[in-house]
């Protein structure tokens, strides 16, 4: 796709997800002809999800949300994609290709829904399919400029079909950007069926009031939060598992399947079904297709020498692009809380008794010490241990103090520590692939607990505020834990929110926003990720605009690049 402003939009030149999700490129039949089809406009609203694979699930939308935070750092030798966004140096420019990017990601999603949202009424659908897919497109566009303008601010807001190049760029306040959104997410519940129907991945009307809820918190409207998100706990199709780690279990990665998922971006195991965003882009992390939240903070195992551990299915492709702060793992009290041993991976066993690295790269790196397939190959821990104790192991042990310094400043390398594995996928036929078929949770029932808690606290409610964050604790606790996980009134604050949070939601793309949004970015950023802070400023609650727009458009001098950056 070429730049935002200057190009006509070709939404149908790719394929995308699963089962429902089918297209077909028709690009000899223009866009009026195709359109006014059933089939064609079927073919135009299931483009309308497709750009949020380009987000949710994918080493780019990761970059936006978890890198930099208080509970992520860089990992990796080079940390991956995104190591000005982990560290805000002033690599963290407008000119940096994955700024624009993601820019002309969104946008088109935004174009494409508006497209579809003019289009309805000249498709030949039946009443009753129309209202549902324009429900859906709603839905779809609320979500993506959620994304623009919490992402960049007060930018450019469309509404209509851009059918035409564009060289200018005009501004909208955050406020404007946010009627538009709860004005879509209203149309979206009044359109789309009440009857839930989980549908591959299909926005449904409790998936639009979920989201509503959550725009309700951003925006301080605590009361109507509180009602939608006690709504949508009192629907009888969700619940919890016994177990958290069975929240994430591959039997239940489809979200239609999984009882606490509310929306999803759907996956398959079948990478036919999907394209390239971007024409002449390599990258497999970006167009493999698949869901990348595996990798997205898994060290590299197989570097350490000795130790037996290969890529095979029971790990991930060793692509590092983030790890967690020490803040972030102390956050946990694994003695009561099972989040920690379902959401990291600490110990690895040795899976080949060969030297798959020489055999496989011509490079020594050592084979197994004397151990056999299922021993104990290395563990990572959060603790410290004495050198007596690592003494007395076999295998190998990557502390804390291996890792992080007094401070929590991340030390020597980057490719060794405790491991994010809460999106393991084990079913893949080998370890080398960089994608899951597992959907990509948006919208979980543990956040609508969370999301009432802080809006009971914020409105002056704090009993009831721990009344619900309790009941979600309890859920989460370790057998025989329950009322050791149950905290007091004059606990909670927003910080302690924040922390629960973290616990239920790492990695599931809103740490961000969050801290941005509880003006607690900077804060905590500077106390939890030495890594950053000595960068961070409160600029960086915004992101830059990519130059090459800056550069298209011809009113320069009333559109420019955000504060603080080039």
């Amino acid at each position: 796709m070429k730049k935002i402003i200057l190009f006509f939009i070709a939404i149908l030149a790719f394929s995308s997800c699963s089962d429902f999700l089918e297209e077909t490129n028709r690009n000899s039949i223009t866009g009026d002809v195709l359109y006014n089809t059933p089939d064609g406009y079927e073919s135009l609203v299931n483009a309308c999800y497709s750009y949020s694979r380009a987000w949710y699930g994918k080493p780019d939308g990761y970059a936006f949300t978890e890198m930099g935070t208080d509970c992520y750092t860089g990992g990796g030798a080079d940390c991956g994609r995104a190591p000005f966004m982990a560290f805000y140096t002033q690599d963290l420019q407008g000119s940096q290709e994955l700024i624009g990017y993601m820019w002309n990601i969104l946008y088109n999603g935004l174009n494409t829904c508006n497209a579809a949202i003019e289009r309805a009424d000249g498709a030949g659908l039946s009443e009753e399919l129309k209202k549902q897919r324009l429900g859906e497109v709603y839905f779809l566009r609320a979500l993506y400029l959620h994304l623009i303008v919490e992402t960049w601010g007060d930018v450019v807001l469309y509404t209509e079909e851009m059918k035409a190049p564009v060289n200018t760029a005009h501004r909208s306040s955050v406020e404007d950007f946010y009627t538009q959104i709860f004005a879509d997410l209203d149309d979206a519940i009044s359109l789309l069926p009440a009857t839930p129907i989980k549908d591959n991945g299909r926005v449904t009307q409790l998936a639009a009031k979920a989201l509503k809820a959550r725009m309700c918190l951003y925006r301080g409207k605590y009361t109507d939060a509180i009602s939608l998100a006690k709504e949508i706990i009192g629907t009888s199709d969700l619940g919890f598992y016994d177990t958290f780690k069975e929240t994430f279990d591959m039997d239940n990665s489809e979200g239609q399947n999984n009882r606490e998922a509310i929306w999803w971006v759907d996956y398959s195991s079948d990478s036919s079904l999907y394209g390239t965003f971007e024409e002449g882009e390599e990258s497999p992390l970006r167009n493999n297709g698949g869901n990348g939240s595996p990798l997205f903070s898994a060290m590299s195992y197989w570097m350490v020498g000795g130790c037996g551990v290969w890529v095979t299915p029971d790990t991930h492709a060793p692509w590092v692009q983030c790890m967690p702060t020490i803040a972030f793992l102390n956050m946990f009290d694994e003695d009561i809380d099972q989040r920690y041993d379902a959401t990291f991976r600490t110990a690895w066993y040795v899976n080949s008794t060969t030297d798959n690295y020489t055999k496989e790269y011509g490079q020594q790196y050592g084979a197994p010490n004397g151990l056999a397939i299922g021993d104990t190959a290395f563990v990572t821990l959060k603790y410290a241990v004495t050198d007596a104790y690592r003494a007395s192991k076999q295998y190998k042990i990557f502390d804390r103090n291996d890792v992080y310094d007094a401070d929590g400043k991340t030390i020597g390398t980057r490719d060794y520590f405790v491991s994010t594995y809460k999106f393991e996928d084990n079913t893949k036929p080998t370890g080398w692939e960089y994608e899951s078929k597992r959907d990509a949770f948006v919208l979980r029932i543990g956040e609508m607990y969370l999301l009432l808690a802080e809006a009971e606290l914020m409105n002056n409610n704090p009993s009831e505020a721990v009344k619900y964050i309790n009941i979600l604790r309890q859920k989460r606790a370790v057998p025989g834990k329950e009322e050791a996980m149950k905290i007091a009134e004059a606990d909670l604050d927003i910080d302690f929110i924040l922390d629960e949070r973290a616990r239920e939601l790492a990695g599931e793309q809103q740490r961000f926003f969050d801290l941005k949004r509880t003006g607690k970015l900077i804060e905590r950023v500077k106390k939890y990720n030495p890594d950053a802070a000595e960068n961070i400023e409160d600029f960086h609650k915004l992101r830059p605009i990519p130059q090459d727009e800056l550069d298209a458009i011809i009113n320069k001098d009333e559109f420019q690049q955000n504060p603080g950056y080039k």
